[in-house]
């Protein structure tokens, strides 16, 4: 992994940790201004991700920015050589991994989440929605004897 690119991984956490807050209605880039001035975070994409909601204060996600997808998109593979190399020696690195699965997932047109919907039609009658017809359903699960 060249060293030039391993700050790009670690900035993928002010990312996530802000997406966190989308639901609030913050003012992100006044957030990224605050946190560049403070005692330990001083990140050098906090200015970038102010840029970027300053530029546009609607933006749904910050990998959609320009900037900021060059500098993911750029250390998507340390990214993933660290999270190989960790869980190959047996080591978590949650941190991590979650930050490269939300990537993975968000760049997604559609995930195998059928699964997921049965479990929660099966113990709680949540219905689900396929992909191979319109509509909302609900199945009578077979219960065990």
């Amino acid at each position: 992994m060249s060293r030039k690119n391993s700050w790009n991984i670690e900035e993928l956490y002010y990312i996530t940790f802000i997406l966190l807050f989308e639901q609030y209605q913050t003012d992100f880039a006044e957030v990224a201004r605050i946190w560049k001035g403070g005692c330990i975070i001083r990140a050098k994409l906090l200015d970038p991700i102010r840029h970027a909601f300053k530029a546009n204060p609607q933006l749904a996600n910050l990998m959609l920015d320009p900037t900021l997808a060059g500098v993911l998109n750029s250390a998507l593979e340390n990214l993933r050589e660290i999270v190989r190399a960790a869980y190959g020696l047996g080591t978590p690195c949650l941190a991590y991994a979650t930050c490269l699965g939300y990537f993975d997932s968000y760049r997604q047109k559609r995930l195998p989440a059928n699964l997921l919907q049965a479990l929660r039609d099966c113990f709680g009658a949540h219905t689900y929605h396929p992909t191979d017809r319109p509509g909302v359903f609900h199945t009578e699960w077979a219960k065990p004897n």
